[in-house]
């Protein structure tokens, strides 16, 4: 038995819900990034996994569009990760296997907010670990995330943080979100 799952999108995620699951006494086949196979005696618990999922902060996603959307949400969180840098749509349409056009629509409905504000959304967060880091110059970083310059992630930083990457490095109390709970 597969289901999909809103919010699982990193491994701290699947560790949470591993764990959970397994103290519960549900067997887990696989877990990926939105996804969990269970044995197929599973079915039987569906009450029980839907509840450990909820009080973790997870939604089971039972329609095909929330479904897509999470599929989106890991492709994006993926293509991040990996340094993926070719065009977000074509990307997206491959990964996807559908036209970028019927994804962004889907998308802008669902999530109030265009595929490209969601990328750049989470960039800006990955732009906040490398800066807490302290291991890149802004050039650096503006490199790595296939940034014209690094103005121009500058300017992006500004008008997403109202703040300079500059303020945000001089902060003790960084503000970061988790790219789960990104929108």
């Amino acid at each position: 038995m597969r289901i999909k799952v809103k919010n699982m999108v990193c491994d701290r995620c699947k560790a949470v819900l591993n764990q959970e699951f397994g103290n519960a006494g549900i067997e887990v086949v696989q877990m990926d990034l939105g996804e969990i196979q269970f044995a197929d005696n599973a079915q039987t618990q569906m009450e029980r996994i839907r509840e450990i999922l909820t009080s973790n902060g997870f939604e089971l996603i039972d329609d095909l569009d929330n479904s897509n959307i999470v599929e989106i949400k890991k492709h994006l969180i993926n293509a991040l990760q990996n340094d993926t840098h070719q065009n977000l749509s074509k990307y997206l349409s491959e990964k996807m296997n559908k036209e970028y056009s019927v994804l962004s629509k889907m998308f802008s409905i669902k999530e109030g907010l265009t595929i490209e504000k969601y990328f750049i959304l989470l960039k800006i967060e990955r732009v906040k670990e490398e800066i807490q880091m302290g291991a890149k110059t802004f050039s650096e970083i503006a490199y790595d995330l296939n940034y014209k310059s690094s103005s121009h992630l500058a300017k992006q930083f500004k008008t997403v943080t109202g703040m300079s990457m500059s303020d945000y490095k001089k902060l003790k109390d960084w503000n970061r979100k988790p790219l789960d709970q990104i929108v």
